[in-house]
């Protein structure tokens, strides 16, 4: 049996509660000789600011280079607000992207059965949603320079921002998600704004240039962003993988993630290349919640998202699928039961702490392993 190397990086606030749950996971899963896991613990965010005056040390990202995967908690929260801009906590995951060369986010967006009637809109909109937002990470609008703010007298000030993106850029997000979708529903919208930027004219071109050399069999479908974010809204189980830029990618994400119900339940994943002589890739995971400063400590934290991040990682960089869809059914068969976090209770669940829905979860998973 292969031992796998995960470096843990829980972060600030509620990111060390629900670490803790992956952790009690790991340890079952190498208690019970399914897996064979060796972790390393560093800090990152706040917490490295507070030991080491910077968000993440060159010690933390070499341990990152050289694990199989990292799996990321949550940075941030008021007590940073005054730190120095490069060393906020933000700047810590920011680093780790970079330094990764980690391009593509996947966002999942899953609607459990039994939370269909949490979510804003009417059950028989999300009931069954299953999609996967593939979003560029590493270039656009976030990284491309100019990014400046000019003084230019008498009051006045001009902001800028510039959004750029390469050919190889969008033609290696796109493979990713034509890859995606050929195991899944075999279909991909691509989302950009082609009618007023022209980033999104040569989006539009390279994608649709990809699908033709490579990908014929996958159907492909184009809309604007704007619309596309209303069709979210409107009829979410249209789309199966969405694949779009670094700044769209950030809203859409956030959009669908809504439609579950609670920013709790939702994981990502970020993914480098894949290198040609190991077959192996750079690889983080992390929930979207972030921190949550104003329930850190108080045991309420939802742990599903930080859990199915870590399946994410079975799945894209342990090849352990298998049990990656265990942990999903795992995950469902709990909510089942009606036991419900704080941010996802209703009429007649049971609500409980952070650790009794993590213990829930192994429990399950346990009595699936029989």
């Amino acid at each position: 049996m292969a031992t796998h190397k995960l470096l843990l990086l829980p972060g600030d606030g509620i990111g060390t509660e629900v670490m803790a749950e992956v952790s009690r996971l790991i340890d079952w899963l190498n208690k019970a000789g399914i897996a064979s896991f060796e972790t390393e613990h560093g800090l990152v965010g706040g917490a490295a600011y507070d030991a080491d005056k910077v968000a993440i040390t060159d010690a933390t990202m070499a341990k990152a280079q050289a694990c199989d995967a990292v799996i990321f908690g949550a940075v941030g929260g008021p007590k940073w607000d005054a730190v120095p801009y490069d060393a906020r906590p933000e700047a810590g995951l920011l680093r780790l992207r970079k330094d990764l060369a980690l391009f593509a986010n996947l966002r999942p967006a899953v609607c459990y059965p039994a939370l269909a009637s949490a979510s804003s809109l009417k059950p028989e909109v999300v009931e069954g949603l299953d999609i996967m937002i593939v979003r560029e990470l590493t270039g656009g609008v976030y990284f491309g320079e100019p990014k400046t703010i000019t003084d230019l007298g008498g009051g006045q000030k001009r902001a800028i921002d510039t959004q750029i993106y390469d050919t190889y850029e969008i033609e290696r997000i796109g493979r990713v998600a034509f890859d995606l979708a050929r195991k899944r529903r075999n279909k991909v919208t691509s989302m950009e704004k082609r009618n007023v930027m022209k980033t999104g004219v040569l989006w539009n071109e390279v994608i649709t240039q990809v699908h033709q050399r490579e990908y014929k069999d996958v159907q492909l479908e184009h809309q604007l962003a704007d619309s596309g974010g209303m069709n979210l809204v409107k009829w979410p189980k249209q789309f199966d993988v969405i694949v779009t830029d670094n700044l769209f990618g950030d809203m859409l994400s956030d959009i669908a993630a809504m439609l579950t119900g609670s920013l709790g339940m939702l994981p990502s994943a970020s993914l480098g290349e894949v290198d040609s002589k190991t077959g192996k890739r750079k690889a983080m995971y992390e929930p979207v919640h972030g921190s949550a400063p104003d329930i850190a400590g108080k045991g309420m934290a939802n742990p599903v998202a930080m859990l199915a991040s870590f399946g994410m990682a079975l799945r894209y960089s342990l090849e352990m699928g298998d049990l990656a869809d265990k942990l999903d059914e795992a995950i469902a068969a709990v909510l089942a039961k009606g036991l419900r976090t704080a941010d996802i209770k209703s009429d007649g669940s049971t609500v409980v702490s952070t650790s009794q829905m993590g213990e829930a979860i192994v429990q399950e998973l346990q009595a699936l392993h029989g």
